[in-house]
């Protein structure tokens, strides 16, 4: 019978094994296969922006007790700006330097709510309670434990967000975004991944941070962020995958995805758990929630035993864990704090 849905369609392709997803044994299978897939990926996402110096700005600073909020601007590319929220602990000695922290927020507002602030900029609602999200706050807790924290907006998202026509309700503006990059020859992620390494550039020019200890957290399309900065900036040391290792074939099943987190030619050479194997021999660990409606807990759970079976074969298998925590889609923290404190301050 011939199919005439794209569904049905979908379904055949994904019979088809991708042509290079991790089968290593030994840690030198894994070296070699690591190198096939990166180069790999790399060429598929394209090209990224030239870069251009940062020229950084600060536009506001905020004294929160024991850290300093700040926003600030930096240059990306010839024709783009970040703007981000610094947040410095306070109390450093002389020639301190402190790790720091990449916080990437998922979908929704921005990076607002990762320092507890609404889409308005407010801390607190009407009755006077705390703003808090899915991320709860995770920015803030990991100032308040002495980490310096950067937390961007990404493309479309907080005061990035293009607006109408855009973003109009019944548009998808992740997939608008992605379309209108792919003129030009870019990936919307590429972009992406391209302003988290900008980030990473602006960490280590402040004076407050060791620039060889650097992190990336985030949830959801803030874990998609962490899965591929902690691939593919060597800088990047420690991630934390919040609620987003996951497979493709569970994405596509359940139309899971969108432009943002669209990586070009993924499916047809590994799935999103070969992705984060780029990332070993560095310490990963991934969060999984229980009752998460976004990213399964059956499906999760198999794309984190093939992320334990590859950093296994990869000699490393002491860097890699998960945290199954009993709640949805959020950010748990059981052990994330621990992790980062084990691998960047200890």
């Amino acid at each position: 019978m011939r199919g005439l849905l794209m569904k049905d369609w979908i379904e055949e392709e994904l019979k088809r094994p991708p042509k290079l997803t991790c089968a290593a044994k030994t840690p030198e299978e894994f070296r070699a296969w690591q190198r096939r897939f990166r180069a790999a990926m790399r060429r598929a996402l394209g090209p990224f922006p030239k870069r251009v110096p940062l020229d950084p700005e600060t536009t506001e600073r905020t004294d929160c007790g024991s850290y300093v909020r700040e926003k600030v601007v930096f240059s990306s590319e010839p024709h783009m700006a970040v703007v981000a929220w610094v947040l410095v602990p306070k109390g450093n000695g002389p020639g301190q330097r402190r790790p720091a922290l990449v916080c990437a927020h998922g979908h929704g507002i921005g990076k607002n709510p990762l320092v507890g602030l609404d889409v308005e900029g407010k801390a607190t609602n009407a009755e006077g309670t705390q703003f808090e999200d899915y991320q709860h706050r995770h920015a803030v807790q990991f100032a308040e434990r002495g980490y310096v924290v950067i937390a961007p907006d990404w493309r479309g998202f907080g005061e990035r967000r293009d607006g109408s026509p855009w973003d109009d309700q019944g548009r998808d503006g992740c997939n608008l975004r992605h379309l209108a990059a792919g003129y030009f020859g870019y990936s919307l992620l590429a972009l992406q991944i391209h302003d988290g390494m900008r980030c990473v550039d602006y960490l280590q020019s402040r004076r407050e941070v060791d620039p060889r200890r650097i992190g990336c957290v985030g949830v959801s399309f803030g874990g998609t962020m962490t899965t591929y900065l902690t691939a593919f900036d060597r800088r990047i040391k420690v991630g934390v995958i919040c609620c987003y290792l996951s497979t493709i074939a569970n994405g596509l099943r359940r139309t899971n995805f969108c432009g943002a987190q669209y990586m070009p030619q993924l499916r047809a050479n590994g799935d999103i758990p070969d992705v984060a194997l780029l990332a070993a021999p560095k310490p990963l660990l991934a969060e999984v929630g229980e009752r998460d409606t976004c990213f399964e807990v059956d499906d999760a759970r198999a794309a984190c035993d093939h992320v334990r079976r590859g950093y296994a074969a990869a000699g490393a298998a002491d860097r890699f864990d998960v945290d199954l925590f009993p709640g949805e889609h959020e950010f748990s923290g059981r052990k994330a704090f621990d992790w980062f404190d084990k691998w960047l301050k200890g």
